[in-house]
């Protein structure tokens, strides 16, 4: 496949500049780039949501032009979206055969042709199993089988692993390889320049829409692609001091969270959250953390236990007067809970703060206020924008991430809930939000930072806990746990305990990872 002199215009942005990009057959062919870079606008184009207003595609020699994705998958390409399209209420099966009933029916032959793929690229996918069972490196392989279902050879896989512990990335790659070994191509966008170095064969470096060069994995090490793709070198969590004090800002006891039907989503979780901690919690998603994070804000009420902010009971309370007694949010799916897409900047500077300075004046909005404080946040936390009246959509999705923690972050919160702070955003705005977390941390902000991510996890945090199946099931010290030791506890690998008793951490450290093993 061979993309040359693609050129794509938005209102106000250029963001593709005559790019160029070979993939060969059967390879894996990484594209990295900053956020805004315009990878995803890349994507795009050549999957056929948009059209290029320069530029060609040509496909095994052939000059294309794709009018939908129906056109690009009829010329075998398949993408797989970094939030996943998968219908929770139905079947592997249905969710494959859903829109392509036409190729092999509904029923026997359907069940047929999705085991045979299934084994044939040791993908394990159980055709009659619900969707919403399924753990996220399992709904990712069905997402994979459906694009293959559709007869694709070249597969574009947006940031795949950003959800993933250790030895999901380990399983996927292994599935890469197979899929490679048949001839197909993988076109791998990521921002995880270790993993892109483990399992591409090329490497295409994206920077403010345009292509500034290619590498090859065997000679080129993270720190030189990092440089490549931002000017700068690679960031790191470390944490270096301690800030964590005796006085407890948050403290949790005895919470349980029932779904309907009495099941217990939550069952008797119990931490304290001091003035300059972060708690890191560690668990595949699915396990409890959204309904945590939903319990803590106050969109879903406890069904006993209590949760003490400082030292007020805030059981009882309701989202906007947590808020108002300083709790920050920064949510797991920014474009759900933290964005209005079509609204203009200035008034997603509101939400979530609209009874609070620099936002209101007694009972009245103050839009004045608002737009000055955003122009602020644009400037400080570096979102690139071209000004404050485009809308939240118009945004790359790190500078999205950006904007949210510079209003969050701009309430001078007590306690902040971080759930996944930095996900799918580059290594420059890594480095940026990290950097608020720690400065706020060494103001003596209380932080719960929920992470898919775990460098990020073991790197930021000062305490440890892993959630498993609604349970606070184990506790690590970040100074010595492993993210293979923490991977399989959040799997509930062996008995899934880790235990660090700050004596003699090494023999509490065998246990795990010999049961593991």
């Amino acid at each position: 496949m061979e993309l040359a002199g693609i050129t794509k215009r938005f209102p106000g942005v250029v963001a593709n500049h005559d790019i160029h990009l070979t993939v060969r057959k059967g390879t894996v062919h990484a594209l990295v780039g900053e956020n805004g870079a315009g990878k995803s606008t890349l994507m795009k184009i050549l999957y056929g949501m948009q059209k290029p207003d320069e530029g060609t595609i040509a496909v095994d020699g052939e000059q294309v032009a794709f009018h939908s994705p129906a056109d690009a998958i009829a010329r075998g390409i398949g993408m797989v979206h970094q939030h996943f399209m998968l219908a929770d209420n139905l079947t592997v099966l249905e969710n494959v055969v859903l829109g392509s009933e036409k190729l092999h029916g509904i029923g026997g032959a359907a069940r047929r042709k999705i085991e045979e793929i299934s084994d044939r690229y040791g993908l394990g996918v159980r055709p009659d199993a619900l969707v919403e069972n399924l753990g996220v490196a399992d709904r990712q392989r069905v997402e994979i089988l459906k694009v293959l279902y559709r007869g694709a050879r070249t597969l574009i896989l947006d940031e795949p692993t950003a959800v993933l512990v250790p030895q999901e990335v380990d399983a996927l790659f292994a599935n890469l390889r197979e899929l490679k070994s048949e001839g197909l191509s993988v076109i791998f966008i990521s921002h995880k320049l270790g993993e892109v170095l483990a399992v591409a064969d090329d490497i295409t470096v994206i920077r403010r829409g345009t292509t500034v060069g290619t590498a090859v994995p065997s000679e080129t090490t993270p720190r030189q692609l990092a440089e490549l793709m931002v000017g700068s070198e690679l960031p790191t969590p470390e944490t270096a001091e301690s800030t964590v004090t005796d006085r407890p800002v948050l403290t949790v006891d005895k919470l349980r969270l029932e779904a309907e039907g009495g099941r217990a989503v939550l069952d008797d979780i119990s931490f304290t959250i001091h003035a300059g901690e972060v708690l890191g919690l560690a668990g595949v998603e699915g396990n409890g953390q959204t309904e945590l994070i939903e319990a803590l804000i106050g969109l879903k009420p406890a069904d006993s236990g209590t949760i003490t902010l400082q030292d007020q009971d805030i059981t009882p309370w309701p989202t906007r007067k947590r808020r108002e007694s300083g709790i920050g949010y920064i949510p797991e799916d920014r474009h759900r809970h933290g964005l209005l897409l079509e609204s203009p900047l200035w008034e997603n500077r509101i939400l979530g703060h609209v009874t609070e300075r620099p936002n209101a004046k007694g009972f009245w909005l103050d839009p004045k206020g608002a737009q000055a404080d955003t122009r602020r946040i644009v400037e400080e936390y570096d979102v690139r924008t071209p000004g404050i009246d485009v809308t939240a959509a118009s945004l790359s999705g790190g500078n999205q991430q950006k904007l949210i923690v510079g209003r969050e972050m701009s309430h001078h919160p007590k306690f902040l809930i971080a759930a996944h702070p930095t996900r799918g955003v580059d290594v420059g705005a890594q480095a940026q939000i990290w950097d608020q977390i720690r400065a706020a941390r060494r103001e003596g902000l209380a932080v719960l930072l929920i992470s898919a991510d775990l460098d990020e996890l073991i790197g930021l945090s000062d305490t440890l806990r892993v959630i498993y199946n609604g349970r606070l099931v184990a506790d690590a010290d970040p100074a010595t746990i492993t993210p293979e030791e923490l991977g399989s506890a959040m799997t509930g690998a062996a008995s899934g305990h880790l235990d660090h008793p700050p004596t003699d951490t090494d023999e509490a450290h065998a246990a795990p990872e010999g049961e593991a093993r």
